[in-house]
């Protein structure tokens, strides 16, 4: 008899709570923080602490009236010096979530390696497989890295107030988490705890903040810590993984670890000068020195173990001739080495390196070299005597020996130089205007330049351009202003001299609007040096002449941006600017600015024009022959261009990219991106990776998918001007919503502060033009509203949505869902939207409203803005069917919410403190220095609570 077959099914496995470690290591964290907690500051203290969030909990999920008098009532009666604790005791708690969040990050990567899963979106593996899939040769890609440049820009940024200390210790907490995922014994664990424990203390016992003013000096300090922290190491080191990638997806005899170095490193801080009065030729030579420092000392010791490792003898192993003669012109005579060539040459590199170091300004060389040696000339140098120890070791059965240390650290010196980072000049057009009038009248060629039209303009740019003599003169007195420009161009040119070419390259123009704006700033590098001729016997009459910096447009409004392919059709058919591109590889650089357009037109109609003007440029460009590289002033928040770098850059219209990028890293976003080095190399590769394929991936051809394009276009068209109209009806034409803004959101108390060396506005007024885009958008992230990254999209869809009959409506909620599925432009602005809104708070916002004292202009304002998140949220859920907040980012969404127990806390103490502060801020000497620290410390957590809001 045949056996019956069981129906039962097996008992289904439990599902395995992939977050549960995170959840352990904030709990953990958490609990660490109490025990600090109560042991410096009491029982009573934590026991606010604890009773403030949990009120802030009832008050988030009902909303009552009688959660926000208990509230209300228990901030009320915080001494001054209480309420500093708790608001530090919140921040901390983000700032240790953060890492826990980021260590959590780097745990799942490594589970989905050890498991083999297929490669990730936004991998290097991925990509490649992805191209190879669309058969897009081996051959196709390694010309793409033979002719990329993909370049992020470290920025300051007024509103970022990290210190070193602070960040020392936070690593070290991420290092320490990181130790616990191995196995350990109970007394390791036990010691890591303890030591997790000390480490909290350290920071508890540390200042947070500056409260003296920041400076430039300090700005520069804060950046290079990330290049010790991350760049240094893992942006060579991912070189190495690129190329073993394509050579293990795209085997060739053909090795690509010859391409040149296609990721390089900028930075704006030292030299952007727009807005910024302590910016000056002084900063850019200390931004420089610095630099230099911090990229020779890397070496100095790079190189100094390397020689200790490669101990190969002569008796046992031939080398070179190359490196036996780099060996035999060390001043290394110690009979112990006679038979130790490599030692012997890296005794001579070190020596030579040495010497570079001092002559570029570099003192206090911890390890002395033994004897005397040349400085290097350049970098390259350098470079060639490394590639002579690497080929020796290769040819004589070492090649192993090489990737430790070794290749890592001569792709540095192809990275990095001798300085470190490209520094860019910024200033705005107004001011090279100011400055050439000054000397066009003080030279007697024309006694009011700014009143000529720009035909005028241009005709006299061009004329003086080409003439023999300067309009400078050291006999004459100039203004200030104009002493200064001129000095920090004449700093440019010495800059380059110092530390080579690629020190600074870049002159940005803010507010350009006109041809005549670049021609400015064309004739200012003939005033200062950095125009050349091409050889002794050349003059500039006969145009071989060369420029040694790249003029870049920064088109920033919504009318600058629709002006900028017409500007630069017209720049570059001019014959002189054509011999310049040419000498510059038939290639120009032109940046966007997301923040001012964000600011002039809204979150929507900033997205679309910048998307029309990249558009409307490639087109320039094509017809000229000349390469488009585009550089995105991005900033932190999604109203400035935020978001992800990865979905944002494959978001750009088809030919935009070809493998040239520049892009700016702001602020706290450079802590979130770099301040741990696997995630920092995590970020570094999703630049690669979608720059790769946004290059390489065919576009569609198909004339059905190009029809629909155009009606997406279309329909986005009719979208941004109602957006526009609704954005800035509110903004700029809705009476008194300026009073509104500076007093439901931090931006004065921001202003005041000691955060950030520059200015919060551009002039001393309290115009909504003239503020900063930085401090407008980081304002309203702190009072959870986020307004500048969704207002305007419900009016516009709702608006469109009820034109027409029934019919019409139905096909048009199917167009938006198409473009929602079908446009990576336009799912990736929805996307970006989605988590604004999950981070935007209406209930945690009414509490800043009721910091406006007009009661009729507070109800009238807020009751719009909330009506207009009803609109914007139920529109979004109609195109992506979603009901809930970032439903397609789960691990997002668990990490927002997990937040808000402690940074809602922050939102109600800023509140109070807002209160007191103002409360005596116009008394004479009644200003009390813990309320501003208190608002500062709570600035601090709730932009490390949100993460993005810069």
């Amino acid at each position: 008899m045949a056996k019956k077959t069981s129906t039962r099914q097996p008992p289904n496995k439990p599902a395995i709570d992939k977050d549960a470690p995170l959840k352990e290591d904030i709990r953990l964290l958490g609990r660490l923080l109490g025990d600090v907690l109560r042991d410096q500051e009491g029982d009573a203290v934590y026991d606010v602490v604890e009773t403030i969030r949990q009120t802030a909990v009832r008050f988030r999920r009902d909303a009552e009236t009688q959660s926000g008098a208990d509230l209300d009532k228990l901030l009320k009666k915080l001494t001054r010096d209480q309420t500093n604790t708790v608001v530090r005791a919140f921040s901390y708690f983000s700032h240790l979530a953060n890492i826990a969040e980021d260590q959590h990050h780097n745990r799942r990567r490594r589970a989905h390696l050890l498991a083999g899963s297929a490669p990730q979106q936004g991998s290097i593996a991925f990509a490649l497989s992805k191209l190879d899939d669309a058969g897009v040769s081996g051959d196709t890609i390694r010309s793409f890295f033979d002719q990329a440049l993909i370049s992020p820009v470290l920025t300051a940024h007024p509103t970022e107030v990290q210190r070193k200390s602070i960040l020392d210790a936070e690593r070290e907490i991420a290092r320490l988490l990181a130790e616990r995922d191995r196995p350990m014994t109970p007394k390791e664990l036990a010691g890591n705890t303890e030591l997790l424990h000390a480490r909290i203390v350290t920071l508890w016992q540390t200042r947070m903040l500056r409260y003296s003013k920041l400076t430039v000096a300090d700005e520069i300090e804060n950046a290079l810590s990330y290049y010790r922290i991350t760049f240094l190491q893992e942006l060579p080191g991912l070189y190495n993984d690129i190329e073993t990638e394509i050579a293990t997806q795209f085997p060739s005899k053909t090795s690509p670890s010859d391409a040149p170095a296609y990721v390089q490193m900028g930075s704006w801080i030292g030299g952007d000068r727009d807005g910024n009065p302590n910016v000056n030729a002084d900063t850019m030579q200390h931004a420089l020195g610095r630099q230099s420092t911090t990229i020779i000392e890397f070496y100095l010791g790079e190189i100094h173990l390397l020689g200790a490792e490669l101990s190969s003898s002569t008796l046992l192993v031939d080398v070179s001739p190359q490196l036996q003669a780099l060996a035999d012109a060390s001043p290394d005579t110690s009979a112990h080495r006679t038979d130790e060539p490599y030692r012997r040459a890296l005794v001579g590199v070190y020596a030579r390196l040495a010497a570079t170091a001092r002559a570029l300004g570099v003192v206090n060389i911890l390890r002395h070299e033994i004897g005397h040696a040349a400085p290097y000339a350049t970098a390259t140098e350098l470079t060639h005597d490394l590639n002579i120890v690497a080929n020796s070791l290769k040819s004589h059965h070492a090649a192993v020996l090489i990737k430790p240390r070794l290749s890592v650290l001569k792709r540095a010196t192809e990275i990095f130089g001798f300085h470190l980072a490209t520094l860019d000049m910024r200033q705005s057009s107004d001011v090279h205007e100011s400055v050439l009038a000054e000397l066009f009248a003080r030279s007697e060629v024309e006694k009011n330049y700014a009143a000529l039209n720009e035909e005028q303009k241009i005709a006299l740019l061009r004329h003086e351009f080409v003439q023999p003599r300067l309009m400078y003169s050291p006999y004459i007195e100039y203004s200030d202003q104009t002493n200064s420009e001129l000095s920090v161009l004449r700093a440019a040119r010495e800059i380059r001299h110092r530390f080579g070419d690629r020190a600074i390259r870049n002159y940005i123009i803010s507010h350009t609007e006109t041809v005549s704006d670049l021609l400015e700033v064309l004739l200012l590098q003939k005033e200062t040096g950095l125009l050349r001729s091409q050889s002794p016997a050349d003059t500039l009459a006969s145009g071989e002449t060369r420029h040694d910096l790249m003029v870049i447009p920064l088109f920033e409004t919504i009318p600058d941006l629709r002006r900028a392919s017409a500007i630069m059709e017209e720049f570059m058919a001019l014959p002189e600017v054509a011999q310049q591109l040419a000498q510059q590889g038939q290639l120009q650089e032109v940046m966007l600015g997301y923040s001012d357009s964000n600011k002039d037109g809204g979150f929507l109609t900033s997205n679309w024009e910048l998307y029309k003007a990249e558009n409307a440029l490639v087109k320039v460009f094509d017809q000229a022959g000349v390469k488009l590289r585009l550089f995105h002033g991005r900033g932190g928040t999604v109203g400035r261009g935020g978001g992800s770098s990865y979905e944002a850059i494959l978001a750009q219209p088809h030919g935009t990219v070809n493998g040239q990028i520049r892009l700016t890293e702001q602020g706290e976003i450079i802590a979130s991106k770099f301040s741990n080095a696997e995630i920092g190399r995590r970020n570094l590769e999703l630049l690669v990776a979608a720059t790769l394929e946004a290059s390489l991936m065919p576009a569609v051809s198909d004339a059905r998918q190009a029809k629909k394009l155009q009606e997406f276009e279309r329909v986005m068209g009719e979208l941004s001007d109602r957006a526009y109209a609704a954005y800035r009806n509110l903004v700029y034409e809705t009476p008194g919503f300026t009073d509104y803004f500076f007093s439901a959101t931090p931006i004065a108390e921001i202003a005041e502060l000691n955060i950030g060396s520059r200015p919060a506005s551009r002039k001393s007024t309290r115009r909504i033009e003239d503020l900063r885009a930085i401090p407008w958008g980081f304002s309203w992230g702190q009072c959870r509203l986020l307004l500048p990254g969704w207002y305007g999209f419900g009016s516009a869809v709702a608006e469109w949505m009820s034109e027409g009959d029934e019919k019409a409506q139905a096909k048009k909620v199917a167009t938006l869902r198409a473009m929602f599925r079908e446009w990576p432009f336009f799912a990736t602005l929805l996307s970006n939207m989605d988590m604004v809104l999950a981070k935007t708070d209406l209930a945690v916002a009414s509490r800043y409203a009721g910091l406006v004292a007009d009661k009729k202009l507070r109800n009238s304002v807020f009751k719009r803005i909330v009506a207009e998140h009803e609109r914007t949220t139920e529109c979004l859920e109609s195109i992506t069917g979603a009901t809930e907040r970032l439903s397609s980012n789960p691990s997002l969404a668990r990490s927002i919410q997990n937040r808000f127990a402690y940074l809602d806390p922050l939102n109600h103490l800023q509140v109070e403190l807002i209160k007191r502060h103002r409360a005596t801020a116009t008394v004479p000497n009644k200003i009390d220095g813990r309320v501003h620290r208190g608002i500062h410390l709570s600035i601090n957590g709730i932009a490390a609570g949100l993460r993005n809001t810069g």
